[in-house]
């Protein structure tokens, strides 16, 4: 037997941020503040902790992402499962401090080759999404 591709691709996105590891931290890991940037969800910053991302983007049309916490290294890595839409995917949030700030980079892996809609989907939507953290990151104390 055969077995299947298991060749897979990824998303990353990079960007230096004017702020200290601990405050992105708090960004990448408050429920409330996750909402203000991604979606609505039930995160809590414990390995094993399974948790949804809900997204009601017009009515009718609910979006869940199933994600469960694998990795809480605090102000430096958070990485958990992503999966919607036949899309089982790990997310992976590294934040390495700079002279000026963080250098945030989020990793998307786990894209087959046969899903290149939800692969250049996931290039445009972390662009947005990055901009709205930036957004919620300078509006925080």
């Amino acid at each position: 037997m055969n077995e299947p591709s298991t060749e897979t691709r990824s998303v990353v996105v990079e960007r230096e941020f004017p702020f200290p590891p601990e405050k992105i931290w708090r960004a990448l890991t408050q429920p409330h503040l996750i909402e203000d940037w991604l979606m609505k969800n039930d995160f809590k910053p414990v390995v094993g902790h399974h948790f949804n991302l809900r997204r009601t983007p017009q009515p009718g049309l609910n979006i869940v992402v199933d994600c469960r916490v694998l990795v809480v290294e605090p102000n430096k890595t958070l990485s958990y499962t992503w999966a919607a839409f036949d899309l089982e995917s790990v997310i992976t949030w590294t934040l390495t401090p700079t002279s000026t700030g963080t250098r945030l980079r989020m990793e998307q892996s786990g894209f087959r080759p046969d899903q290149k809609q939800a692969y250049g989907g996931a290039k445009g939507g972390w662009r947005q999404v990055f901009a709205k953290l930036e957004q919620v990151l300078g509006q925080m104390d």
